[in-house]
């Protein structure tokens, strides 16, 4: 493999993992949250200096039913991901005060709470869209390569049951309150254990894996169907 696919897939999970920590914010206290902020927006340039080439390709090639959504869900989450930076800058109390931000406190913590909780979302769904990269990673690690039906049968209820727990979650910790602002002050449990908190949040987060892998096969094959009868017209 080269170096480049390596360090992509590095800074992937080390965001995918510095995010969990983040919305654990109760769980670590406001210092430990602000030095995890500052780490993310490292790996928020690193990432997308790596994925540069994405930017060039905007313009070039047809875009299918899934190069749509694709794009669609990459462009909020770098909206959403910048409104977290931005107000994390702005209201920091420890990393960022040497930095001449006053003022604007109240629209910076609007900022916070619809980056955080839309960015969770979103990059859940990127993590979907990209899923099958990561099984067939899976599968040339474990030697799986010939495709079983009793394998993938497994791994879908294995899938489905995160998403209907995940589901769950979603409402039980009112996340539609906070992707729509509906309180511009969030619940925090201090006496959580954190097992709990992660077992709650990764299962969260697969429930939109879930969905948005299995979205995306339907569109690839919306896609190439669509291809298809276009050949078929010539």
């Amino acid at each position: 493999m080269k170096r480049t696919p390596i360090a992509k897939m590095i800074v992937d999970v080390l965001m995918t993992l510095t995010l969990l920590f983040l919305m654990g914010y109760q769980l670590w206290g406001e210092a430990a949250h602000e030095w995890a902020g500052a780490v993310m927006l490292i790996l928020f340039i690193a990432h997308h200096v790596l994925n540069r080439g994405w930017y060039k390709s905007l313009f070039r090639s047809r875009y299918t039913p899934m190069r749509v959504f694709q794009v669609l869900v990459d462009m909020l989450l770098l909206v959403a991901m910048l409104a977290q930076m931005y107000s994390g800058i702005a209201m920091s109390r420890h990393v960022f005060t040497f930095l001449p931000v006053d003022g604007g406190m109240a629209l910076a913590r609007r900022l916070h709470i619809l980056g955080a909780y839309w960015g969770y979302l979103l990059m859940s769904v990127h993590l979907g869209l990209h899923w099958n990269m990561f099984l067939g990673m899976a599968r040339k690690r474990t030697g799986m390569d010939t495709p079983s039906k009793h394998r993938s049968l497994l791994l879908f209820l294995t899938g489905l049951l995160i998403a209907v727990y995940g589901a769950f979650v979603f409402i039980n910790r009112d996340f539609p309150t906070y992707l729509f602002l509906q309180s511009e002050f969030v619940f925090l449990d201090y006496g959580e254990p954190v097992w709990s908190f992660y077992l709650d949040y990764i299962c969260l987060m697969g429930l939109w894996v879930f969905l948005a892998h299995y979205l995306s096969k339907g569109l690839r094959k919306l896609g190439g169907k669509k291809a298809i009868k276009g050949k078929e017209r010539i």
